[in-house]
């Protein structure tokens, strides 16, 4: 398998936390790659139009995007359980990482505001929005997580990379003080392997 691959990608990271967990990583070559909203990368455009990262061309010639595709597909190849096969645990875990996934929507275009577009041209507003999501969305995983749990699964992995992610992007964020549980469930969360050796 290969994988068009960025190191500061918070959905690659997520596909390659899987990939650890399942042993699967040394299956799969990381491509390089420099995927810009702005300027995009002309060597994914022919796999995925979207030129975006992660994209994932199995052994089969196979292509799939985005995160959430291709770490169900990992799971499936490695016969893993990070995706429970249905009833309310399913939904349940689903949901999780869809909002998770929305944080970190959040997230990058609140940096892609302040990062790529001019200063000239920015707009206070939408950076609030966006922010406001994610304050919003870590409050209602501060009231149901359990901060002595050893969950494994979507998603618990796809929220520790959103959080890691916060770490990594808005250092001064501070949000562990509004988010005390989900901080200690984090503090042994990224100490995990996978999160170590995938850490940006």
């Amino acid at each position: 398998m290969k994988i068009y691959h960025s190191p500061s990608s918070p959905y690659v990271r997520k596909c390659m936390v899987l990939a650890h967990h399942l042993g699967l990583t040394d299956k799969i070559e990381k491509l390089p790659s420099a995927a810009s909203p702005v300027k995009r990368d002309q060597n994914i455009i022919p796999s995925n139009p979207l030129g975006k990262v992660p994209t994932l061309i199995a052994d089969d010639g196979t292509v799939m995007f985005d995160s959430r595709v291709i770490c169900e597909y990992l799971n499936a190849i490695g016969k893993g359980s990070f995706f429970p096969p249905e009833g309310a645990s399913r939904w349940r875990v689903l949901t999780e990482q869809s909002l998770a996934d929305g944080i970190l929507d959040a997230s990058l275009l609140a940096r892609y505001e302040g990062a790529l577009r001019p200063e000239e041209l920015r707009w206070t507003d939408w950076t609030a929005g966006q922010m406001d999501k994610i304050t919003t969305g870590l409050a209602s995983f501060e009231k149901t997580i359990d901060p002595a749990s050893q969950r494994l699964d979507i998603g618990t992995v796809t929220l520790g990379c959103a959080l890691g992610y916060l770490d990594f992007r808005y250092a001064d964020y501070g949000w562990r003080s509004k988010c005390p549980k989900l901080a200690a469930w984090y503090e042994k969360f990224s100490q995990t392997p996978a999160m170590q050796a995938t850490k940006p």
